[in-house]
């Protein structure tokens, strides 16, 4: 197999991919970049993409990749905490960014490609580069191959919220050469991915995101065909996969629901036998969904279950899903599951609690600068994210809800706190409560119950509106309700399960 990545009508042939990351090297370290340093990217899918997340690998530097869909507090706020030495950016989405740069970081702009700006109707012009910038094409023009010293492999450092609402980036020291071998077991494991056996995918979701970003990577590293989708279109990817006969897939829910409700003529007018492995994390799958699947693409389809805090710890077989409805699987070999109770007790099978984990097959993480909230979420060497759920007397886990009431929407992390700060200063909000609801194609979406000012008439457009130019579009309220009152309890706090427990009767969820 001939390793490449396609994005529309161009290909990056791997052999040409490693000179420019080579040059791409040698860019960065002219700028000041070193080991140990941060190289911030807001790009969406494309070469760059994976040029300047190599390029930072070969230096001992960290990737940063920031979602592009931040506004420009957003990503200020993860230029600043990174303290990154340069932002790579396409060239669209420089007016998020050229008002608040920190002072002496290199902005580098990246030509937005035609089939990216057909995909998201791109039609106006892109904001003029500052005089400032650097073009990506030009440094690796000029760039002799990078001739310096082999530095220990790098992570990059994705950025997570939490019931804060401030984004905390997750940062690891490299891994030994055992620890290297205990994770590529286990993202073949999880992922069906191996540096020795070349893949044919589909990248179909972000690669800010953490599983998307190591998925990508590591399908490009091993030399396998990478095959970029600016956008995920149902349609669309099962072409791609008959095209390029695809062997690997890694996808949200989201995008089974989304598959299945084509119809039939068109489900079966594609050619899907070369799939091989199709991974799917980052949400609740709903089990008729999960069945759906495996009856149309035969026991294929791969569950896991992690953090980017964690990697993935848990999985599941087809065979498993069946036999099992609604698990996320056991733990992998390295890892371990505890159920914990609020007081601290573990608890025994059938017992619901906050599910703990422990990974060592990856090397353990900080958040950079947030060495407290680290330490909060540990106990004896596991670590928890947030979610509620018991293991069956198999070992199985089942997940129930989540403790920190993350919204997971079409299989992005969406917190209500983050929402709640912005919301709160409205003039015309007294108090708020942010949380999910039932949505049938992307799982939840976030609802906003709002306690107006006196004499103030907040609605459904004037919240948006307001948060539109605060908050990424994902983030912002589908639904608003008025309460005069909001429900609280004996100690003024919020009822919020009161709130949103109506919305959720009759579906599959613990309140």
């Amino acid at each position: 197999m001939s390793g490449a990545i396609l994005s529309g009508d161009r290909r990056l042939d791997k052999q040409h991919l490693d000179e420019r990351v080579a040059r791409g090297a040698t860019a960065l370290a002219n700028l000041g970049v070193g080991e140990g340093d941060c190289v911030a990217t807001l790009l969406r899918n494309d070469f760059a993409f994976f040029e300047a997340s190599f390029a930072a690998d070969r230096l001992g530097a960290y990737a940063v990749p920031i979602n592009w869909h931040f506004k420009a507090n957003e990503i200020s706020y993860i230029l600043q905490d990174s303290a990154a030495k340069a932002l790579i950016v396409h060239q669209d989405l420089l007016g998020e960014v050229r008002a608040i740069l920190p002072d002496g970081i290199k902005l580098i702009v990246v030509d937005t490609p035609s089939e990216i700006v057909r995909a998201y109707d791109l039609a106006a012009p892109p904001a003029p580069p500052p005089k400032a910038s650097l073009r990506w094409e030009a440094l690796i023009a000029k760039s002799a191959p990078w001739s310096g010293p082999v530095t220990p492999s790098r992570n990059a450092i994705i950025y997570t919220s939490g019931t804060t609402g401030k984004p905390k980036g997750v940062r690891r020291a490299p891994a030994d050469t055992a620890m290297a071998v205990s994770m590529a077991r286990l993202v073949e494991t999880a992922l069906g991915l191996s540096l020795t056996r070349p893949v044919r995918t589909v990248i179909t979701g972000p690669m800010y995101h953490a599983a998307p970003n190591l998925y990508g990577l590591w399908a490009a590293r091993a030399g396998g065909l990478v095959v970029l989708q600016p956008k995920f279109e149902p349609e669309a990817l099962l072409a791609l996969i008959a095209k390029h006969a695809v062997t690997h897939l890694h996808m949200v829910p989201t995008m089974f629901s989304r598959l299945l409700a084509l119809p039939e003529a068109t489900r079966g007018g594609y050619d899907l036998s070369s799939l091989e492995f199709v991974a799917h994390a980052a949400a609740p799958c709903p089990p008729n969904v999960k069945r759906a699947m495996i009856e149309w693409w035969g026991p294929i389809i791969r569950e896991y279950y992690g953090g980017t805090e964690t990697g993935g710890a848990v999985a599941c077989t087809s065979e498993e899903a069946l036999a099992k409805p609604g698990t996320v699987g056991k733990a992998m070999d390295g890892c371990a599951l505890r159920i914990i109770s609020p007081e601290g007790a573990i608890l025994g099978p059938g017992e619901v609690g906050e599910v703990y984990i422990r990974n060592s097959a990856f090397p353990d993480f900080t958040y950079h600068q947030r060495e407290k909230d680290r330490a909060a979420i540990e106990r004896d060497g596991f670590v928890s994210l947030g979610d509620i759920g018991y293991l069956d007397d198999d070992g199985f886990l089942f997940l129930r809800d989540r403790a920190r009431d993350i919204i997971i929407s079409g299989g992005v992390n969406i917190y209500p706190a983050e929402i709640e700060a912005e919301l709160l200063s409205m003039p015309e909000v007294a108090d708020c409560a942010v949380f999910g609801i039932p949505h049938a194609e992307f799982g939840e979406q976030v609802c906003a119950v709002v306690e107006p000012r006196l004499g103030a008439e907040p609605d459904l457009q004037s919240v948006r509106a307001f948060l539109q130019p605060r908050l990424a579009d994902f983030k912002l309220p589908r639904v608003v309700k008025i309460e005069v009152a909001l429900p609280r309890e004996d100690s003024g706090k919020i009822f919020k399960r009161r709130l949103r427990e109506p919305y959720w009767i009759g579906h599959d969820r613990q309140i």
